[in-house]
């Protein structure tokens, strides 16, 4: 049976040379914005799983999932923002005072 082209050489570096393929068609920052894009997906998906799970031991490895994918999502946005492949603005000390104080009457 024919399986297709499944190329498992490596080079002289021992290096797969279907890795260096892959290096060549997508950046670094393509492959981490798609990372960021996916971890974003994952972390929706289990955040209402985790909100809408009437097993409580279930919930409970639902956020314990949930908090280790938001770590992860975290250090790909840092790692982007520290290449600046994903620059953030920093807040207006005013509008975040006003925010803080809006928010805290209301509680």
């Amino acid at each position: 049976m024919n399986q297709g082209n499944t190329n498992t050489s490596t080079n002289t570096t021992g290096t797969p040379n279907w890795a260096n393929q892959v290096k060549q068609i997508m950046t670094e920052k393509e492959i981490l914005t798609d990372c960021l894009s996916s971890q974003k997906a994952t972390t929706a998906s289990l955040n209402t799983f985790a909100g809408e799970c009437v097993c409580e031991q279930l919930r409970s490895a639902f956020l314990n999932i949930l908090d280790d994918e938001h770590r992860i999502q975290a250090d790909i946005f840092t790692d982007m923002n520290t290449n600046g492949w994903y620059p953030t603005t920093p807040a207006d000390q005013t509008k975040v005072q006003q925010a803080k104080q809006k928010y805290t009457t209301q509680m």
